[in-house]
C-alpha cells in the first residue's frame, strides 16, 4: 500500500494490499480499505465504512458520515461500499440508522457522478449509475442495474426496480417498476426503459413480452388487481415479466408509480 504523508490514517483503520491513500486524505479508525482501492486526494472516510476491493474514490468525496437525521444519537451504524465503485468528486454517502437498517449498502461496479447523495438505510444494487446530483433519501432501495438521472430525487422509501431509468431532474415519489422509464416533475412512467434493456443484452422476444405485459398491466378498464391477475396468467413465465410482478407484490410502503392519464 502507498500512503501519501499528508494524508491521515487513524489508528485502528485497516488498509488492504495495494491501496493507495493521496494527499490530504483522512480516513477514521473504524474504516476499512479493501485490496487496491485508490483514494485521491481530499477523501474524507469516517465511521464503520467499509470499502471493497478496486473501488476509486475521487477528491472531496464524504463517506462514512453520521445520518441526516435528528434522532441519531450516535449509536453504531454503518455504510458497506461494494467492490469495482467509480465515486466521483463531492459525493456523500451516510451511515446507517438503528431505527432503520442500520446499515447503508452499496453494490459492485456502481458509478456516483459528482455530488450524488446517498442518505442512511439506502440499498444500492450492482451496476447502478447515479449521474450528477442525484439524490436518495433515507430507505431508499435501488435494484440492480438502474440508471439515475442528473439532479433527480427519489423519496425517502421509495424503491426502483432493476434496469429502470429515472430522468434528469425527475423528482420521483412513488415506486418504479424494473425496466420502467420515468419522467418529469414528479415524475410519472413513461413506459419501459428499452434503450437500457437493449444496452445490457436483453433480447427482442424478452423485450417483445415486457411491452405486452406492460400494456396489459397499465390499460384496459379492470381493475388494477385485476390486470395484474391477468399479467401474471399470460406472462408470468418470463423472467422479466416475473420480476415485475414480484416487485409489486412485496410488501413496500410506497405506492407505485403509473402512466399519466
Amino acid at each position: 500500500m502507498k500512503i501519501h504523508p499528508t494524508a491521515i490514517v487513524e489508528d485502528g483503520a485497516e488498509i488492504g494490499e495495494g491501496a493507495r491513500i493521496g494527499p490530504y486524505c483522512c480516513v477514521g479508525p473504524r474504516v476499512k480499505i479493501g485490496a487496491g482501492v485508490v483514494l485521491h486526494a481530499h477523501v474524507t472516510i469516517t465511521g464503520a465504512t467499509t470499502i471493497g476491493p478496486e473501488t476509486v474514490v475521487h477528491p472531496f468525496a464524504a463517506l462514512g458520515g453520521p445520518p441526516q437525521h435528528l434522532g441519531y444519537r450516535g449509536e453504531d451504524t454503518a455504510l458497506i461500499i461494494g467492490a469495482g465503485n467509480i465515486i466521483r468528486e463531492h459525493v456523500t454517502m451516510n451511515i446507517g440508522t438503528v431505527a432503520g437498517r442500520g446499515k447503508t449498502r452499496i453494490g459492485d461496479r456502481g458509478m456516483f457522478m459528482t455530488a450524488c447523495h446517498v442518505a442512511h438505510d439506502c440499498i444500492v444494487g450492482d451496476n447502478v449509475i447515479m449521474a450528477n446530483n442525484a439524490t436518495l433519501g433515507g430507505h431508499v432501495v435501488i435494484e440492480d442495474s438502474a440508471f439515475l438521472g442528473g439532479l433527480s430525487a427519489i423519496h425517502q422509501y421509495c424503491r426502483v426496480g432493476a434496469y429502470a431509468f429515472i430522468g434528469g431532474c425527475a423528482a420521483v415519489p412513488t415506486d418504479v417498476i424494473p425496466y420502467g422509464s420515468a419522467v418529469g416533475n414528479h415524475a410519472m412512467l413513461a413506459g419501459l426503459n428499452i434503450v437500457g434493456l437493449k444496452r445490457r443484452g436483453v433480447s427482442r422476444e424478452a423485450i417483445h413480452d415486457l411491452r405486452a405485459a406492460y400494456k396489459l398491466l397499465f390499460s384496459g378498464g379492470e381493475t388494477f388487481q385485476e390486470r395484474l391477475a391477468d399479467v401474471e396468467k399470460t406472462y408470468g413465465g418470463h423472467p422479466e415479466v416475473a420480476r415485475i410482478l414480484a416487485f409489486i407484490k412485496s410488501d413496500a410502503p410506497r405506492p407505485l408509480m403509473t402512466p399519466a392519464r
